[in-house]
């Protein structure tokens, strides 16, 4: 299973919200294309579509300060009201008028305890109640939602409400800046209340939604007219005046007849935009102002500057190299930084019997797995190299890009592999000037539960200042590279440097955005 940035919950209750939850807000597959490092526009959708897949052109800007820490939470919006009165229309309208597309949706029906074979019986005649507090599982409830809140990789559970119980596969969530969290009980547990910084209760009339119940329940799930009103007058009715209706004075704000209360959604909106400004950072700014003056970090190998490392260099950092000699020259030193890359990968004694009967005493890697994870576009170009000398390695891919506005890195996409948290992760960049990049890229993985030494940043070219940026970030993290530049020209171009990388290699005209032929051949994998 793979985690998808910015991943939308999509799932129904057996309480019954009434409507359908959201999958992904995304506009029209017709919509244009934007270049790939502008800033959202309102009158442009956030999105650039190839092959198969869809990828946020408006990325997700740094939610961790220059020292790599978790500096501001996601913004978590509850939702609460009875079954059926229009808490998931309300979540649509809140965020397609927020206009932001790093949004999560998460249904308190996805926490539905497993259930006995007995209470699967029950289930089964309309005889289990779950419109009751203790029908969620409010612990594995209030754990999610506090690592979603904090920045972390989650996986959700998936309820089957045909079999009343758990799916085998669970959905990876990841990179929230507003969570919309609603449910029937969103306000019914304490812990769970803290971690709500706005609270809405949409009240609806019950006749309404009696009716949209009976409408659901019989056309979508095949039940009968009577089996729904037993279990309406028998369970949901007492719930909602004994558990749901009482919480309504817990609400910040109460927006009567749903989602057709534009001027409430609209006040909701506001307040949200508010709250996303104040968390606004300036991590590059702070970084390429930061004075540097300590020695380099001893996280840092630099691989020996021989002969033949010198004269690599001296042709690819030459301008009037062509292309293909710019390819051919840069892979040989990809292959020789990623060779020396492994040497910092543990290892353990291994004895084998050589063909000719004899021990030899060597050494074999000492790890569950080795991935390699590229910075698209240009890290990419180092994969072939990984390829090359670990067999079977499982690759992952992150694209960030520089937003031309505010000049923050800021996430647009991600693909990791599954159980990457127990895996040492070869981190790969073509170049690192200030470091906000390969910072975005290490806190990723840390969200993702890699452990922090068991992560390789492996750049062919930095400045000083990008590996002073990601030592003191992670102090943990190796940094390897063919070569140390001194400083930074007024672009925070690296200098003497090396061009743009990903300009040279592909042929791409840097004042441009990608063409179309060549998002088809980087991004479809």
């Amino acid at each position: 299973m793979e985690t998808q940035c910015g991943e939308i919950m999509s799932s129904r209750s057996d309480s019954g919200s009434g409507e359908d939850s959201l999958d992904r807000l995304l506009p029209p597959s017709g919509a244009p294309r934007r270049k790939s490092t502008t800033s959202l526009s309102k009158t442009e959708p956030p999105l650039l579509r190839t092959g198969t897949r869809t990828i946020y052109t408006a990325g997700r800007p740094p939610w961790y300060d220059e020292h790599g820490a978790q500096s501001k939470e996601a913004f978590v919006i509850g939702l609460c009201g009875g079954s059926a009165s229009g808490k998931t229309t309300v979540a649509n309208k809140i965020i397609e008028a927020l206009d932001v597309p790093w949004v999560v949706l998460l249904s308190m029906d996805s926490f539905y305890k497993v259930l006995s074979p007995e209470e699967q019986a029950l289930a089964a005649s309309n005889d289990y109640n779950f419109d009751h507090p203790g029908a969620f599982d409010y612990e594995l409830l209030v754990a999610t939602l506090r690592k979603l809140k904090q920045g972390k990789s989650v996986k959700i559970p998936v309820y089957d409400f045909t079999r009343h119980r758990r799916q085998k596969d669970w959905k990876n969530v990841y990179g929230a800046s507003v969570i919309i969290f609603e449910g029937i009980m969103s306000f019914a547990d304490k812990e769970l209340l803290q971690l709500l910084d706005m609270k809405i209760f949409v009240d609806t009339d019950s006749d309404i939604r009696l009716v949209r119940r009976l409408r659901r329940d019989i056309t979508e799930r095949g039940r009968d007219i009577e089996g729904v009103i037993k279990q309406y007058n028998k369970f949901v009715k007492p719930a909602f005046e004994q558990y749901i209706e009482p919480t309504m004075r817990l609400a910040d704000i109460v927006v009567p007849r749903g989602g057709g209360n534009m001027v409430a959604i609209d006040l909701i909106v506001q307040h949200v935009h508010s709250q996303l400004e104040e968390r606004e950072l300036s991590v590059r700014a702070l970084l390429a102002s930061a004075q540097q003056t300590q020695p380099l970090p001893q996280t840092l190998s630099v691989l020996e500057s021989t002969p033949q490392v010198r004269g690599l260099h001296t042709i690819i950092r030459n301008k009037e190299t062509s292309r293909d000699e710019f390819i051919f020259y840069s892979k040989r030193l990809m292959r020789l930084l990623i060779e020396h890359a492994l040497t910092f990968l543990p290892s353990q004694p291994c004895v084998v019997q050589t063909p000719q009967g004899y021990e030899y005493e060597g050494r074999s890697y000492n790890g569950r797995g080795i991935t390699g994870v590229s910075v698209l576009r240009a890290g990419e170009t180092m994969e072939p190299a990984l390829r090359a000398v670990c067999k079977d390695v499982r690759i992952g891919k992150i694209l960030i890009q520089t937003n031309l506005d505010s000049g923050e890195p800021e996430l647009h996409y991600l693909r990791l592999p599954k159980d990457i948290s127990e895996d040492h992760v070869i981190l790969m960049d073509s170049t690192v000037s200030t470091g906000a990049a390969a910072m975005m890229a290490v806190r990723v993985l840390l969200d993702h539960e890699v452990q922090e030494d068991k992560i390789v940043l492996v750049s062919l070219l930095m400045a000083e200042l990008g590996v002073h940026s990601v030592a003191y970030a992670f102090p943990k993290v190796k940094i390897i590279t063919t070569a140390v530049d001194k400083s930074l020209d007024d672009y925070l171009h690296v200098i003497p440097g090396i061009g743009d990388f990903g300009d040279r290699y592909f042929g791409t005209d840097g004042s441009d955005s990608w063409s179309d032929e060549e998002d088809q051949e980087q991004l479809s994998y």
